[in-house]
């Protein structure tokens, strides 16, 4: 729900941009409540709502348009680091990945890579506005002006073809990261002028955009978070999907939950794709640690090795990780030491409290965390997450 002010349908063609407005869409009862298209000249459907074609070169302007109910292509905002995550629009097998209807992934692949080079390409970068659906009807709430890429990202990350299966045919897609640039206002007057093909010579253009296309430099929007206790509600999913996969784990595991500890261990290298070596411990030996091992930082040429201790609880969702279940982990930890706990459920706001308000190192993760990592992985439903379980077990057994 956005927290930000309610523009009415009614004269939507002359609003401002304002983060996390809501903008009303219309009651007719057909396409053309539509209030995206009521606010830009993008029309009424799909994802990618350029102005302008990709194909001959001539988009002025994008909006992004996600609803979040994508469970196979889980587009996400990062609102601590100003990074969005979107998937292109190859997303059923049967074509080329550039060769959709929209041409989306043609504009990212182009956008991308301009933006990339020298500042006069990153000029004929188009302005992303990001819109996020909306109630109630057609109405759509504005997150932001976008650009491709992120200072973190070199641009082996920032565009990456990615392969999934549907129905036994492999195709590829698109994985983009945008930054959300720190311009909480977009006035009328700036789109007015980027449709007219003046987006940075503009009087009207926002600082943070002017910055990147200059130098690359990325200015984004950052709202860190004001409480690092979470609750119940946001550690355990509560969409079907995400209650399904954790299921499909602890049914896996049911009266052998040892077994889950090597599970753990790949599911915080999906978090953690740092993580070096992590053996898993005996259970009459682990100590209080199920597994042990390494964190790399630094360059690949000279890497320095950071020890963790990981702790894993296959839990049913209403069973909490408890204050005694973190002190154990945390009477384990060693000097320059850092703990890992994985649970399929959730901390409880005692035990999570304390590891926060005391400042030990453990990093905790919950069932919404796995949930998101396999899905970002694309394992997004039951059935994939078996069948990953399963390559999990035969690799073991290879072993």
């Amino acid at each position: 729900m956005s927290a930000g002010p309610i523009f009415p349908f009614v004269g939507l063609e002359s609003a401002d941009l304002i983060v996390d407005a809501v903008y009303a869409g219309g009651t007719a009862g057909n396409a053309a409540d539509d209030a995206l298209a009521r606010l830009l000249p993008v029309g009424n459907q799909g994802g990618f709502r350029p102005a302008g074609s990709p194909r001959a070169g001539t988009v002025r302007l994008v909006a992004l348009y996600t609803s979040g109910t994508e469970v196979d292509w889980p587009d996400v905002l990062d609102t601590q680091t100003g990074v969005f995550t979107y998937f292109g629009d190859n997303r059923q097998p049967g074509r080329e990945i550039h060769q959709t209807q929209r041409a989306g992934n043609l504009l990212l692949r182009d956008v991308f890579a301009r933006g990339h080079d020298t500042s006069g390409d990153r000029r004929k970068v188009p302005p992303f506005l990001l819109f996020h659906r909306a109630f109630p009807g057609r109405s759509v709430a504005f997150h932001g002006l976008l650009v491709p890429g992120a200072e973190s990202l070199s641009s082996d990350d920032d565009l990456v073809a990615i392969w999934r299966t549907t129905r036994g045919q492999r195709f590829q897609n698109y994985r983009a990261r945008f930054t959300v640039l720190d311009a909480g206002h977009i006035s009328r007057e700036w789109i007015t002028d980027v449709l007219a093909g003046r987006a940075y010579e503009s009087e009207h253009c926002p600082p943070a955009w002017k910055s990147w296309v200059d130098g690359r430099v990325y200015r984004p929007m950052e709202a860190p978070a004001t409480t690092s206790v979470r609750s119940k509600a946001q550690q355990v999913p509560n969409d079907p999907t995400g209650r399904a996969m954790l299921a499909e784990i602890r049914d896996y595991f049911q009266n052998h939950e040892h077994d889950f500890e090597p599970v753990a261990v790949e599911l915080w290298r999906l978090v953690a794709p740092a993580t070096g070596q992590c053996d898993v411990t005996r259970p009459s030996r682990d100590g209080g640690r199920d597994a042990i091992g390494k964190y790399m930082l630094g360059p690949p040429s000279d890497p320095i090795a950071i020890d963790f201790a990981l702790e894993a609880k296959c839990y049913s969702p209403d069973t909490s990780v408890g204050v005694r279940d973190v002190a154990r982990l945390i009477s384990r930890i060693r000097h320059r030491e850092f703990g890992v706990f994985v649970t399929t459920s959730y901390f409880a706001t005692q035990a999570y409290s304390e590891v926060r308000t005391d400042d030990h190192p453990i990093v905790l993760i919950c069932g919404q965390d796995i949930v998101d990592a396999l899905k970002a992985h694309g394992y997004t439903d039951a059935s994939s997450v078996r069948a990953w379980l399963d390559a999990r077990a035969t690799s073991v057994q290879g072993d």
